[in-house]
């Protein structure tokens, strides 16, 4: 048999078998779904107690090969402006200059580096780009899972988290000394395309 033959065989076996057979595996590109992802944010009040929230908007894509860690890769964007800790004044203030600023800075995004899997462990290594000012962070990332959905679409869920210093992306405004860190989490989930 010819190479070029064998070659077309096998193109319409792994046609027949829906493309599922290890060696031909591909990277898979996912847009994430804005309604289905978020943000979120902790930091301490006073040192008494914990202020929780969350980025209402947010877009990006990412892409791998779910054979493979190589290659992947993934961006967010947040609108900063989206900023929901549940009280309509503190998130006024949190627009403000004395935090987020939103007028200056009305986006915050991630771009990652690369990604690297090892022993069972994720980690993800980027720039994150808050306040106007791009810092390299790494974190440990998980999928929570993937597979169909009920509209005929692939879908894939993915957790991390992060924690960072305020003042190391200019918002040193004084809330004591048990809020100078916080922590973000980020939760994605993607659809196929």
């Amino acid at each position: 048999m010819s190479t070029t033959r064998f070659a077309s065989c096998m193109a319409i076996a792994c046609a027949l078998w829906g493309g599922s057979f290890p060696a031909w595996a591909a990277e898979e590109n996912y847009k994430i779904d804005p309604t289905h992802s978020f943000v979120t944010f902790s930091i301490a009040h006073l040192g008494y107690s914990l202020l929780q929230g969350r980025f209402d908007t947010m877009e990006g894509r990412f892409s791998l090969d779910p054979d493979k860690s190589e290659g992947a890769s993934i961006q967010v964007s947040v609108a900063t402006t989206s900023i929901n800790s549940n009280h309509a004044e503190r998130d006024k203030h949190l627009r403000g200059k004395e935090f987020l600023d939103v007028d200056t800075f009305p986006q915050a995004t991630f771009r990652s580096k690369r990604i690297v899997e090892q022993g069972g462990k994720t980690t993800v290594e980027g720039e994150l780009t808050l306040h106007g000012v791009t810092k390299p962070v790494s974190f440990d990332a998980k999928m929570i899972g993937g597979g169909p959905d009920p509209w005929g679409g692939f879908r894939r869920g993915y957790a991390g988290s992060l924690r960072i210093k305020r003042a190391d992306y200019g918002i040193s405004y004084n809330l004591g000394p048990a809020a100078e860190e916080m922590d973000l989490g980020l939760y994605i989930e993607g659809i196929r395309q």
